[in-house]
């Protein structure tokens, strides 16, 4: 049976603020759900096990997040690619593109389980990590990694049912898994007392099971492209473009990874309660950003649609009315962070300054969101037109030329007899400054940039 909901989405016809709403809300929903998972592990973590073992969770993810970088270049580089084939109607090329795709899952998901496992405590100890909180960080990042064969199937099956248009079966496979994780959180911690590792073993059975029911999903969509082994076929002009497109965005994930991870140590200097704080901060910040992340990604998916039916004019009329869009939902955002904050952290913790000390940085960073949401916007209709090295530029000087060195040289500049490790607020106006000049950086390159330039991708590859 076959459900309309279900069928993937033709963006190239239409109002085109309507489709991308369409396509923009089940999909916020299923990045919701998806938070979920490190919300429900922070919570329960927070709740059962205590402060500390927060902080556990809270330090190893950068070091999670920099090893994810393959996982995002490919999943960016299916998208475009998927996108641009579905618009153009070429379905010999869409099947060998989404063919390969698993191939590229399959090297990326081994890739990612030798190095992280062996890379882990490594780094945990590089980054300065208290030894009171080591321990559990390193056993929680070795079951991730060990299961990242399933975030490696979900994060890259994903875009390419987001480059279809179906943003509607991720959002009910991720229900799905994210009413598994809490069920199995909720067993493995507070019924078995696993602590961290039950938390981590929970999240890569529930994400294992979100990858099945994509690969499922896939394998009955055969009236838009053809599923089958011989398209798994290794094929370098198809494998060689993804990356190629990947690449770049894999790159910004990689030095956005490592800006948090450097900040990270940063912030470690500081002690476990301002390391707690920042989980609590990026809990919450998780859920803020996702209409934002959610608009970037339905424009990356729409200006590919487009770009490969050959009709640009129709991308700059989406282009407006998506950001548009996106900042309506960011200042509602801003508008709940501010009004209903202490409520928010008060879900993670019951220590009150920890709460304190978590709204307050939360309110030097709710403006950003304004800032946000033109960067992710801009840069996708960048990426979505095959344009993925100018967002890359704007990345790297945003967080590794403005953002990292600020909060280091910004928190020494306010050391004293008083202070001596300086003003931990110093770390958070960091970030606020680097947004500023990100933001007038995606305006000038959206108005300027090569991505008009750019032909569709079937003019770059020869069957």
């Amino acid at each position: 049976m076959k459900y309309k909901s279900f069928k993937a989405v033709d963006m190239t016809v239409g109002a085109p603020w309507k489709q991308i709403l369409k396509f923009t809300i089940p999909m916020l929903l299923g990045n919701v759900a998806q938070q979920l998972y490190s919300t429900v592990d922070s919570i329960i973590v927070g709740r059962y096990v205590g402060d500390n073992a927060l902080a556990a969770v809270g330090s190893a993810a950068p070091i999670l997040n920099l090893l994810l970088v393959m996982f995002i270049g490919v999943s960016i580089g299916a998208t475009i690619m998927v996108a641009q084939y579905l618009g153009a109607k070429n379905r010999d090329a869409l099947s060998w593109t989404i063919g390969n795709c698993f191939t590229l899952i399959f090297i990326a998901s081994v890739s990612m389980t030798v190095i992280g496992v062996i890379i882990a405590r490594p780094m945990l100890s590089l980054l300065r990590t208290p030894e009171s909180i080591i321990d559990w960080s390193a056993s929680y990042l070795r079951i991730l990694f060990l299961g990242s064969i399933g975030l490696g199937f979900y994060n890259i099956l994903s875009g390419v049912l987001r480059g279809l248009g179906d943003s509607v079966s991720a959002l009910v496979y991720l229900i799905i898994s994210s009413v598994i994780n809490i069920v199995l959180d909720i067993l493995f911690v507070a019924r078995f007392n696993m602590g961290v590792s039950g938390v981590a073993l929970a999240t890569i059975i529930a994400q294992a099971f979100s990858a099945i029911l994509c690969i499922n999903r896939l394998r009955k969509m055969g009236d838009v492209f053809d599923f089958g082994i011989k398209f798994f076929k290794w094929q370098g002009n198809y494998a060689g473009q993804i990356i190629r497109l990947g690449f770049p965005s894999g790159i910004t994930q990689a030095i956005f990874s490592m800006s948090i991870v450097l900040v990270q140590s940063l912030t470690n200097t500081f002690g476990e309660q301002l390391i707690t704080a920042s989980v609590i901060i990026q809990r919450v910040d998780g859920f803020a950003v996702l209409p934002i992340f959610s608009f970037g990604s339905a424009l990356t998916t729409y200006a590919g649609q487009n770009i490969g039916a050959g009709n640009k004019e129709r991308v700059e009329q989406g282009s407006r009315q998506g950001l548009l869009l996106s900042l309506i939902f960011s200042v509602a955002i801003v508008a709940v962070i501010l009004t209903f904050g202490r409520g928010l952290m008060g879900i993670f913790t019951d220590t009150e300054e920890l709460v304190d000390l978590s709204m307050h940085l939360m309110r030097i960073l709710a403006g950003g969101y304004l800032l946000m949401a033109i960067i992710q916007s801009l840069t996708g209709v960048m990426r979505g037109a095959g344009d993925t090295v100018t967002p890359m530029w704007i990345s790297i000087i945003e967080t590794f030329f403005l953002r990292m060195p600020l909060a280091y040289i910004m928190v020494y500049m306010t050391r004293s007899a008083a202070n001596p490790l300086g003003d931990r607020d110093m770390i958070y106006w960091s970030l606020l400054i680097a947004w500023i000049i990100g933001a007038i950086m995606s305006i000038v390159l959206y108005r300027y940039g090569k991505w008009r330039k750019i032909g569709p991708v079937s003019q770059q590859i020869s069957d």
